[in-house]
């Protein structure tokens, strides 16, 4: 295998025509130089240099190598720039975890700005659900998790964690038009007991959120239906195979069709999000940067019912 470092001595030797003058140049003994050389013909299996009286000459092999070595060391260059913007802070890929809606409006818009604020980030951005997100985090296969809180989420004791939190959304309630609530400004959670429901699935954070406030308003909901696309329980909803209660920001006009939207009763549930990071990692420069614009983003939200 060819040493990178004997190619630049031939490059050195090339470039100035003597053993001294390379020497000199790469801060070496002209011994040392020769015994580089020597070693770099070794490995190549090829004589690279001729003496002609007190200079040396390149073969035709050598001036070969040196069309490779010359491609090979701006390639080393470059990688070593890379290692040390890297190093820096200034540069790399950073992988964050994030359930759908908090992708569409928190990590797209931040990653907009990211772009303009942060050229050397190189963002990947997975798809997870809000309870995933946190164990891809400590398995290392993200850097960086938004999350739901959940009664199953890590405790904010948790020392391998550094938590931010970025808002509280609340729930609204979604009905079929013909539902006797569908008419009223605000909804009780109690006038729904008696209802079918439609919910996301078993081990969602947003089911376990609603189980809770439905468990606190007295009741249990009898859950017919499951999906976890929000829009698919719209059109459940909408068609009359029950109620539901959805966080507000997980919906648009456009996805709820006949369905209608009603604030809920104080006190509503709320889904409660956060940003985390293994501990120690939130100093880095790329990784504060994307925490800040997480944050910056998250204060723009129309987090009202």
């Amino acid at each position: 295998m060819i040493e990178v470092r004997r190619l630049r001595v031939l490059r050195a030797l090339a470039d100035h025509g003597t053993v001294t003058a390379a020497a000199e140049v790469l801060h070496l003994t002209p011994s040392a130089v020769s015994q580089q050389l020597a070693a770099l013909e070794s490995e190549v299996g090829q004589e690279l240099l001729e003496r002609r009286g007190r200079r040396v000459a390149i073969t035709s092999a050598g001036r070969l190598l040196l069309t490779h070595a010359d491609a090979i060391l701006t390639e080393v260059e470059r990688a070593e720039d890379a290692m040390r913007l890297y190093a820096d802070g200034t540069t790399g890929e950073v992988r964050v975890a994030a359930f759908a809606t908090a992708i569409s409006l928190l990590v797209a818009p931040a990653l907009a700005r990211l772009r303009a604020t942060t050229p050397g980030l190189s963002l990947v951005v997975r798809d997870v659900e809000g309870h995933q997100g946190i164990t891809q985090l400590l398995d290392g296969e993200v850097d960086v998790a938004i999350a739901v809180e959940h009664r199953g989420s890590p405790g904010l004791d948790d020392s391998r964690l550094t938590r931010i939190p970025l808002y509280a959304e609340p729930f609204v309630a979604v009905l079929p038009s013909a539902h006797p609530c569908a008419g009223v400004e605000n909804v009780a959670l109690t006038a729904l007991s008696d209802d079918d429901w439609v919910s996301t699935s078993a081990g969602n954070p947003i089911r376990d959120v609603v189980l809770l406030a439905c468990e606190q308003a007295g009741f249990r909901p009898r859950i017919r239906h499951n999906s976890d696309d929000f829009r698919a329980v719209a059109a459940l909803v909408a068609a009359g195979a029950g109620v539901s209660l959805v966080p507000h920001l997980a919906l648009r006009a456009s996805d709820i069709g006949t369905a209608v939207i009603r604030p809920i009763t104080a006190p509503a549930p709320v889904r409660r999000v956060f940003v985390a990071v293994r501990t120690g990692r939130a100093d880095h420069p790329l990784i504060a940067a994307i925490l800040k614009t997480f944050e910056e983003t998250a204060a723009e939200l129309p987090l009202g019912p």
